[in-house]
């Protein structure tokens, strides 16, 4: 349960801090690599939420 809220905790800093810096620079390259990067992140808390409750992947 910990690893649940953390993880949410994590992702909503870490989308918060990239979202004001892509306020500032408005650079397509930058928006890209900045939405790949979340989707693998947002991916990566799932598969470790998954792996912690012991269900396959």
């Amino acid at each position: 349960m910990t690893n649940l809220i953390t993880g949410i905790i994590g992702l909503g800093l870490v989308m918060t801090f990239l979202g004001v810096i892509l306020a500032w620079v408005k650079a397509i390259p930058l928006i890209l690599i900045v939405v790949g990067v979340m989707i693998l992140a947002v991916i990566d808390f799932v598969k470790s939420l998954r792996a912690a409750n012991g269900a396959r992947r």
